[in-house]
C-alpha cells in the first residue's frame, strides 16, 4: 500500500534501482505464496500435528488476520522510522517465524509461527512499496508499479500449485522451510541495494491503541465464527466474542477520533467511492480465499486426490483470476466500474451456482474445476474494479489513505470468509461443502446488486498499482 513515505525524492534515480526492484518483488511474492501455498497442505498439517478444525482454521487466518490488521501501523512505522530498516526488520520476522512454523511440533507452536509471519509481512509489504515508488519517478514507477501489482496473481497460482509439490514431496514443513533461504538471501543482498534511510523530521506518534483494538476485534470476531460450528449461534461461546468484537470495534472508532495521527482516517469511510471499493475488496478476497480453503480440503477429504494434484487443479483457478483482472483493467474504463463489478459478482455468483445444487460427490474435474474457475474470472475483475473505484474516483492527495484501508479490507476479507466457511463447511452438524458453496453464491449475487449504486458515476483514473499489497 501506498504510504506518505519519510524517503526524500532522489535528485537522479538509483542507479541498482532495477534490481532492487526485483529482490524487493521477490520479497513480496513470498507474502503473497503464504496465503494460498497452506490450503493444499492443510489435511497433511492436520493429521501430522493432530489438529481440530477450529485450529485448522487459525493455520490460514491467524496469518492474514495479523497481516491485515497490522498493516496500516507498519506504514506509519515505515513513515516514522524509515521504509529501508522496516523492510529489513519484516523480513527477518517473516524469515524467523517461517523457520518456527517447519519445526513445529504441536498446533500452539505452528499458530504462533503463522501470527508472527503475518506481523513480519504487515512490515514488509507497506515499506516495501513504499520503497518502490520513491525509487522510480515518471513513466518508469508506472512500469515499477505494474511489475509490484503482478506479483499478486502469480503468487496465488505458484502457490497452489507449490503447495502441493512440496507437500506430496518432502512434506509439508516444507511449504515453510522454502522460505528461509530466500529471506536469508534477500537479507544478504538487500542492504547493499537500498537507499539508506534519511532522517526528514516527519516522526509523529504511533497509533499502536488503534492497532491493537482493531486486530483484536477481529480475532474476537474470527473466534466466535468459527464457534458457531461447534456451539451453534446462540451459545455463550458464540456470543461473548461477537459481543466482545463489536465492542472493542466500538473503542477503535472512538480511539480513532482522539487520537492526533489516527491509524485510520475514519472520515475516509464517508467517501462513497472508498466504501464501494473496500466491500468490493472484502467480498471479492472472501470468496476467493473461500474458493482455495474449501476445494482444497473437498479434493483431498471427499474426491480422494493427493495433495499434487490438487495443486496442479488449481492451478487454473488461479490462472483465471489474474486473466480476470487482466480484462477488468479495460473493461473498467470502457464499460465503467458499475458495470465491471455487477458483471464480476455475477459471473463469481453463476460459478458457484452448480457446486450449490450438485452432490458433493460429483465429479470434480467437470464440476468444481470449472465451476471455480468461472467464478474466479468474475473476481478478478473485481479485485481491479475495487482498487480503481477507490482510488480512480477520490482526490490524489487522499490515494496514499484509501489504498491502506482497502489492503486492509482484502486480507481482513480472507479472514472472515475462511472461518464463515469452515464453520459451515466442517463444524459439527454443518450440512456440509454445499452450504459452504451456496453461501458463497448468494453473497457474490447479492453484492452483484447491492454495491453498484454505491459506485459514483464517472470514469476512474487508473492508480497505476498502487493498491499495494495484492
Amino acid at each position: 500500500m501506498p504510504t506518505r513515505t519519510a524517503l526524500p525524492t532522489p535528485v537522479h534515480p538509483h542507479p541498482r534501482r532495477w534490481t532492487a526492484l526485483a529482490l524487493i518483488c521477490a520479497a513480496q511474492f513470498m507474502l503473497i505464496l503464504d496465503v494460498t501455498v497452506v490450503n493444499v497442505a492443510l489435511p497433511a498439517v492436520a493429521a501430522d500435528l493432530h489438529l481440530g478444525r477450529t485450529a485448522l482454521t487459525w493455520v490460514v487466518t491467524a496469518y492474514t488476520l495479523c497481516f491485515g490488521g497490522l498493516m496500516l501501523l507498519g506504514g506509519r512505522l515505515a513513515d516514522a522510522l524509515g521504509a529501508r530498516r522496516v523492510l529489513l526488520a519484516g523480513l527477518a520476522l517473516f524469515t524467523a517465524a517461517s523457520l518456527a512454523c517447519g519445526l513445529a511440533p504441536n498446533a500452539a507452536v505452528l499458530l504462533s509461527g503463522r501470527a508472527a509471519q503475518g506481523v513480519g509481512a504487515a512490515l514488509l509489504s507497506p515499506a516495501a512499496l513504499a520503497l518502490v515508488t520513491t525509487a522510480f519517478h515518471g513513466p518508469e514507477r508506472a512500469r515499477a508499479l505494474g511489475v509490484w501489482a503482478a506479483i499478486g496473481g502469480t503468487g496465488s497460482a505458484v502457490g497452489v500449485l507449490l503447495g502441493g509439490a512440496l507437500t506430496a514431496g518432502p512434506g509439508w514443513p516444507w511449504i515453510f522451510y522454502a522460505n528461509v533461504p530466500t529471506g536469508l538471501a534477500l537479507l544478504a543482498t538487500l542492504p547493499r541495494l537500498l537507499p539508506p534511510d534519511r532522517p526528514t523530521g516527519a516522526r509523529g506518534p504511533l497509533d499502536i491503541p488503534g492497532a491493537l483494538l482493531v486486530t483484536t476485534a477481529t480475532g474476537a470476531l474470527v473466534y466466535g465464527l468459527v464457534r458457531t460450528g461447534d456451539d451453534g449461534w446462540t451459545s455463550p461461546g458464540t456470543l461473548l466474542p461477537l459481543l466482545g468484537a463489536a465492542a472493542l470495534y466500538a473503542a477503535f472508532a472512538a480511539t480513532e477520533r482522539r487520537t492526533r495521527v489516527p491509524l485510520m482516517d475514519l472520515r475516509m469511510l464517508t467517501r462513497r467511492p472508498v466504501v464501494a471499493g473496500s466491500l468490493l475488496m472484502l467480498v471479492a478476497t472472501a470468496l476467493l480465499i473461500s474458493f482455495f480453503f474449501l476445494g482444497s480440503l473437498r479434493l483431498q477429504r471427499i474426491d480422494g486426490l493427493d495433495a499434487l494434484r490438487t495443486g496442479l487443479l488449481f492451478l487454473p483457478v488461479a490462472l483465471t483470476t489474474a486473466i480476470g483482472a487482466h480484462l477488468g483493467s479495460r473493461l473498467v474504463t470502457t464499460a465503467g466500474p458499475r458495470a465491471c463489478a455487477a458483471g464480476g459478482m455475477a459471473l463469481a455468483a453463476a460459478g458457484c451456482l452448480p457446486l450449490a445444487l450438485l452432490p458433493e460427490t460429483a465429479d470434480p474435474w467437470t464440476t468444481l474445476l470449472p465451476s471455480l474457475a468461472t467464478a474466479a474470472l468474475g473476481l478478478g475483475a473485481v479485485f481491479v474494479t475495487a482498487t480503481t473505484t477507490a482510488l480512480g474516483l477520490i482526490p490524489a492527495h487522499e490515494a496514499g489513505l484509501a489504498s491502506g484501508i482497502v489492503n486492509t479490507f482484502h486480507e481482513l476479507g480472507g479472514t472472515l470468509g475462511v472461518a464463515l466457511a469452515s464453520t459451515l463447511a466442517l463444524g459439527t452438524g454443518a450440512p456440509g461443502f454445499t452450504t459452504a458453496f451456496t453461501l458463497c453464491a448468494l453473497t457474490a449475487a447479492t453484492t452483484a446488486l447491492t454495491t453498484p449504486p454505491l459506485i459514483p458515476r464517472g470514469s476512474p483514473r487508473h492508480p497505476g498499482g498502487a493498491h499495494g499489497a495484492h
